[in-house]
């Protein structure tokens, strides 16, 4: 059985909290997938897997393409919530909160560390636009490998970065009998208050 978990051993806030559980999942194909659930203006849920490329005092960071259908569904209902799952580790993370965008300033400087491929296909995608065949998107990459030949490649300002800005920070452990402990971080004021929840 993994060890209890227990308030006393948490770190004041949840972004700390992460980053510990995030260390010690180190050895897990891709812990920073995460699985994200979005809603349009009339509540209707949408979920997909997205990929964290940051966290931190101000928020969870994730990018994509402002025309997708998540994107247009944030800026309509600027509210989401993410989980991890460490099967491995039998750990969990949920969290909950307002979305923001980032700033054009740190979209451009992560669209600059992305491989090549990925920055064309960013351009290539009208993400989530039906498309005629796959011949469509394929010859849409091949023109713009030969547009941007031999020079970087622009940020198109259809994509981006989303901060999600915590309201609520869950951490779950799996136990026997499944009396699983989860420990939840809620904003209290300027500072965070964490409690035990029934499993």
């Amino acid at each position: 059985m993994a060890g209890i978990l227990r308030a006393a051993d948490f770190a004041p806030d949840p972004f700390a909290q992460f980053a510990a559980w995030f260390a010690a999942a180190g050895s897990i194909r891709q812990p920073e997938a995460a699985a994200l659930a979005t809603a349009s203006a009339d509540g209707v849920p949408s979920v997909r897997m997205v990929l964290l490329k940051g966290w931190g005092e101000a928020g969870f960071v994730f990018f994509t393409n402002y025309e997708s259908r998540k994107g247009e569904e944030l800026a309509t209902n600027p509210r989401a919530a993410l989980v991890v799952h460490w099967e491995p580790l039998g750990r969990q993370i949920r969290v909950e909160g307002a979305v923001e965008r980032t700033s054009e300033d740190e979209s451009d400087a992560y669209f600059a560390t992305r491989p090549r491929g990925s920055q064309l296909a960013a351009r290539a995608s009208h993400q989530s636009r039906p498309l005629a065949d796959r011949a469509e998107i394929d010859a849409a990459f091949v023109a713009l490998e030969r547009r941007f030949a031999g020079g970087p490649v622009p940020r198109p300002r259809t994509w981006g970065g989303f901060r999600l800005v915590p309201s609520a920070v869950e951490f779950w452990q799996h136990q026997e009998h499944r009396l699983h402990d989860r420990l939840v971080y809620r904003r209290a004021g300027t500072g965070w208050r964490l409690e035990r929840l029934a499993p």
